[in-house]
């Protein structure tokens, strides 16, 4: 009877411990923040579930093939410089870049720290296969080289669709976020490109003002109307083209001087190639355009020839930080 009083009472004791030493677990769990006390690598890791598979895009008559990732990629090589520029916004390191002609608010990209992978339609193969990259990110100007380039990394293709922009830079946006594990940053980032997409829109749905856009090179003109490459000043911000019969081309309609005049827009959009990939910058793109026959349009006599950042309206676009100045190039008209 004596050993079973005993037992009793040794039991009764260790129960008393046990529950203590569980709420001590408890109360430790709560000041440390319960489960969210994991390193930040392991947030990083879960935020972003691996392997990710990227579906196959047709992009005119190219089709870029399905793309797995295995894991966060560490070796970045980027060849289009809008999605570059959203790598940059969201903070991403890249090992890699064709720096022959790198914008210039991406000027840091041509430096040592980087790696010199060719040109934007050249690329030095040879170069990017001794870095081992992880992962390639390209758009129309590589197209020619997806084959070769595929088969020294994983290739992706992230270039913007033209014909559904918005939805299409949001597209590659939101990829960007959820390769490197950068969702919400993207999420938000983008979100402050549509706030300023509407300020436009805003201005623009009541101007009763008409616009053309052309792009300079060598004393020529082409012209780009909606769904073009640079339509987005008409499908997206809302602006009225003057000619909106204009043929959509990646290099743009063949368009004279009096081609110009005739279609008298109230705003003419000039975008600067000769300035974009010239040494310094150099163009005689303005003194071209503004002669006697463009004169006589309502653009040049109102003081509304308006020539676009050339390095971020024909090197990059598709980027966070180019689409926003492009929105602000525009709002200054309307403003």
């Amino acid at each position: 009877m004596k050993n079973w009083k005993f037992l009793t009472v040794l039991m009764a004791m260790m129960l008393l411990v046990l529950a203590a030493c569980g709420t001590k677990d408890e109360a430790k769990k709560e000041d440390k923040g319960s489960t969210d006390n994991k390193p930040a690598e392991e947030k990083k890791e879960e935020a972003t579930a691996y392997p990710i598979t990227i579906p196959a895009i047709k992009n005119g008559e190219e089709t870029f093939k399905e793309v797995t990732l295995d894991k966060m990629p560490e070796k970045v090589v980027v060849f289009d410089y809008g999605f570059l520029d959203t790598l940059d916004a969201l903070d991403v390191k890249v090992a890699g870049v064709p720096q022959k002609s790198v914008p210039k608010y991406l000027s840091k990209y041509s430096g040592k720290d980087y790696v010199n992978v060719g040109a934007l339609k050249e690329p030095d193969f040879e170069a990017i296969s001794s870095m081992n990259p992880d992962v390639i990110f390209i758009s129309g100007r590589q197209a020619a080289a997806y084959d070769e380039l595929s088969k020294i990394a994983p290739t992706v293709f992230v270039g913007v669709d033209n014909t559904n922009f918005v939805e299409s830079f949001k597209e590659t946006t939101e990829l960007a976020g959820k390769i490197f594990g950068k969702e919400k940053e993207a999420a938000d980032a983008f979100a402050a490109y549509e706030a300023k997409v509407e300020e436009v829109k805003a201005k623009t749905t009541s101007a009763k003002e008409k616009a053309l856009i052309v792009l300079g090179s060598e004393g020529s003109l082409s012209a780009y109307g909606p769904g073009s490459r640079f339509g987005v000043i008409h499908d997206v911000y809302g602006v009225k083209p003057a000619d909106d019969k204009i043929e959509v081309s990646t290099h743009g309609a063949n368009a004279s001087f009096e081609y110009v005049r005739d279609t008298n827009p109230d705003i003419l959009f000039v975008v600067d190639r000769d300035a974009a990939v010239t040494p310094e910058g150099e163009s005689g793109t303005k003194a071209a355009i503004e002669n006697e026959i463009v004169g006589a349009t309502n653009a040049a006599k109102n003081g509304k020839i308006v020539y676009l950042d050339p390095q971020v309206w024909y090197l990059s676009g598709g980027g966070l930080t180019s689409e926003t100045q492009k929105v602000e190039d525009v709002l200054k008209v309307f403003n």
